[in-house]
This record gives C-alpha cells, structure tokens and sequence, in this order.
C-alpha cells in the first residue's frame, strides 16, 4: 500500500512539474507561401528551408499594407525595428504605424531579428521633426524613451484584419510560431498582397 501510495504521489509531482513547465519560445519566420490547404500552411523560409506548419486552434491573419510617410504623426502609436549606425544613432529599418485597436502591443524596446544587431521598440510618437531626407522620431515606451531617425524610402506599412484567402502560393509572410505537442503550428501570419513584402 505505501508504494502504490508513493508512487501515486510521483505520478501527480511529475504531472505538476509539466503542467508549470514554460510553453516553447516563439520564433518568426519570415518568407513566401508554398502552399495553404486549410490546415497546414507550407513556408518557404527566407533561409531557404521548407517549413510544414500546424494552424493553432486561434490562428489569425493580417494584411500588411504600405502607407505613406506622413501617417507617422505625433501620437501614433508604432512598431519600428532599426540598426545603430556608425555614430551610435538609431535609424529605423521601417516602421509599422498600429491600428488604434491595437494600442499598446508589445510596448517597449528590445533586441530584434529582423537583421544582425537589429532593434524593436513599440511606443507611441511623443515628436517628430522634419528634415534633409528624412525624419526623427522621440518615442516614448512605460520605461523610457528612444529617439529613431526615419529615412526617406523605408517601408512604412500599418495592418487590417486579413483572412486565410491571402495564404495564396508566393504571397509574401512574416509567421509567428511555437512548437506544439511536438508539432511547428503557426499562431498568426502577417501577409503582404500581389507580392507585397512584410518588411518588419
């Protein structure tokens, strides 16, 4: 009776331990449509590797769309993933104008994959100064505040809701994915129409 006892106990430490265990980290593939058939989207990743994702029960789409420059206004609230320059300034790669729906989406600033070295910061614009090619941006985030230099020419884009019709073979995609019971699932796709290319 104690070892059945006891080993009842192990079985319910262990259940325990897995149920606290952290879910796998995201990763963010981006890249174009190989093929969607309703319940497995196939990527082709900017690497060149060929990934078969699952769909999470939640999935959702996005449509990316470019906009232009003057959109960044102060108070917008904006995603811009940017590179440290020579002189230590940070200039922005492209900048994602949000929806006022989506306010406050991962506020702050941290490290970025969109290139080596790269960074995020999500915050919404406090001032913006016009000049020779370009614009700067003051950005203020809940723990701080970056200054960002937008140059002329970068992709400035905002979403709207999208749907599963734009997953179309080439369409150009940024996913966002976790391994699930063992299996890579897609949880959201940002998609970019007729070969638009989502540049976060």
């Amino acid at each position: 009776m104690k070892d059945v006892l006891i080993s009842t106990l192990l079985a319910l430490a262990c259940a325990a331990i897995q149920a606290q265990a952290p879910a796998s980290p995201t990763q963010r593939l981006r890249g174009s449509v190989e093929s969607f058939d309703g319940s497995t989207l196939v990527v082709k990743e900017r690497s060149g590797e060929v990934l078969r994702l699952a769909l999470a029960d939640n999935f959702s789409v996005s449509e990316v769309l470019p906009i232009a420059l003057s959109s960044i206004q102060t108070g917008s609230y904006i995603g811009t993933a940017a590179a440290t320059d020579e002189r230590g300034n940070l200039t922005a790669l492209e900048v994602l104008v949000f929806p006022e729906a989506a306010r406050g989406t991962g506020e702050g600033h941290g490290p970025w994959d969109l290139q080596p070295g790269s960074t995020m910061t999500n915050a919404t614009v406090s001032e913006m100064v016009v000049a020779a090619g370009g614009r700067t941006m003051k950005l203020r985030y809940k723990d701080g505040e970056k200054t960002i230099v937008v140059p002329e020419g970068i992709p400035i884009v905002t979403l709207k809701p999208g749907d599963r019709s734009l997953l179309v073979p080439g369409a150009k995609v940024l996913v966002t994915a976790q391994t699930r019971d063992g299996k890579p699932t897609a949880l959201r796709a940002a998609v970019g129409r007729d070969g638009f290319t989502p540049p976060m």
